[in-house]
């Protein structure tokens, strides 16, 4: 996935109200820009942190900025969870995930369950489909391990009940977590953060949801998943 037009550099200020950053942009210039990131974004938000924000020339928008990446512990890692499902989407075309191969329809945002829909619904030859639900992953606490979540999720285990219905029906389910830093080669659960999904996750697994992770090279010019990324039990 390459940006739009080239990000702008600044550094952060503070992150507010969830979905609001200041930043102090090189030029001197300081911005309200769109963090289109509902999570805590724990170890990601400190100020002075060197981010990189895109321009939107959308004349209806309230905030032409969005924040995209920030710099922490040396790397470039991407917080913006609005990209994930296409990121997924490219990396499943791309055949990284071998275990998701062979699909002959892909189809985004498709309503499934009790009243959600599901972020990417693959269906091959065969006519079984495949629930494929992706989760942003950006957490470090250990160099080299990433975690999720980063906060409490109800939504997220709520989605990993509705992924064990999906196969006690018949159909496939698999959780995609795409880990937006490079700095990490293996995935484990933050059940400390929240217990409620490390447990969720637990029981999906043992009902037959598949589980894989991603990590991604990123730059200001570009964010691509491009490697597999270890997924401890």
């Amino acid at each position: 996935m390459r940006f739009a037009s080239p990000l702008v550099p600044g550094r952060l200020v503070k992150r507010y109200k969830r979905f609001l950053a200041d930043v102090i942009l090189d030029s001197g210039e300081e911005v309200t820009a769109h963090c289109a990131n509902p999570g805590s974004m724990l170890g990601l938000r400190e100020p002075g942190a060197r981010v990189y924000l895109s321009i939107s020339d959308n004349p209806a928008r309230k905030l032409k900025y969005s924040w995209e990446i920030v710099e922490a512990d040396g790397a470039l890692v991407g917080i913006n969870t609005a990209h994930p499902n296409a990121l997924v989407e490219e990396a499943l075309r791309a055949g990284l995930i071998a275990e998701l191969a062979g699909f002959t329809s892909l189809r985004r945002e498709v309503k499934y369950g009790r009243n959600s829909r599901i972020d990417i619904l693959l269906e091959g030859a065969d006519g079984r489909p495949v629930y494929v639900e992706v989760k942003n992953v950006h957490l470090m606490r250990q160099a080299g391990l990433a975690e999720f979540p980063d906060s409490v999720t109800a939504r997220g285990a709520k989605h990993l009940v509705e992924m064990g219905d999906m196969v006690a029906e018949g159909a496939r389910a698999a959780m995609v977590y795409l880990v937006q830093r490079p700095d990490c080669d293996r995935l484990s659960f933050a059940a400390d953060l929240d217990p409620a999904y490390a447990a969720a996750f637990a029981e999906a697994r043992s009902r037959g949801v598949e589980a894989y992770a991603i990590g991604c090279r990123i730059t200001p010019e570009e964010i691509v998943a491009e490697q597999r990324v270890s997924l401890l039990p």
